[in-house]
């Protein structure tokens, strides 16, 4: 049994994943970025604070090594969010579901994104965030408002999640892995 545990340690620490993936996590400032960075990295959660530059982690899931990008979401960072596109596999956009006063200004930005010509293929995961709280939107609510129907040509999903409990973030994760660009 002291075997098989220190075996699985040992993949742990030295994944020997098939593919390396880039992933971009973007979304407005507090829409739980970073914590659901740290539920992927199953780390702490109990001290987030604003991300000012970037934050990455490399996540092994499904036999990809997935190399997170999450970057700040304060309006004055987010004209450098560009630099991040090259080379980009997935995208994920986290939105909050508690925020209806940005709901606009969240969808604004999520399409300004998916024009850029560098993420034109890129599959998108939409997080619709903090489901536990009571006066969350649905889902299907946040994909109405922020007029997601209008993405024929992509790849795309919206998963209701909760980044503190860290509901829904496997599956969404898992979707990610199946539909990573090729």
């Amino acid at each position: 049994l002291k075997k098989m545990g220190l075996l699985s340690l040992l993949r742990k620490l030295r994944p020997s994943p098939e593919k390396e993936a880039r992933i971009l996590l973007l979304g407005l400032d507090n829409a739980g970025k970073t914590t659901i960075l740290k539920q992927l990295a199953s780390e702490d959660i109990a001290t987030v604070t604003p991300t000012a530059g970037f934050n990455i982690k490399s996540v092994a899931a499904d036999g990809f090594k997935l190399n997170v990008w999450d970057i700040g979401g304060q309006w004055k960072i987010r004209p450098y969010w560009k630099n991040y596109f090259a080379n980009t596999d997935v995208l994920i956009y986290v939105i909050d579901c508690t925020d209806r006063e940005r709901l606009k200004e969240t969808s604004r930005e999520l399409f300004e994104l998916l024009m850029d010509n560098r993420l034109k293929q890129v599959p998108l995961l939409v997080f619709a965030n903090k489901q536990d709280l009571p006066n969350a939107l649905t889902a299907s609510e946040v994909a109405e408002a922020a007029q997601l129907v209008r993405l024929e040509e992509r790849t795309w999903q919206i998963m209701g999640c909760s980044a503190v409990d860290g509901t829904g973030i496997k599956e969404g994760m898992d979707w990610v892995c199946k539909n990573m660009k090729k």
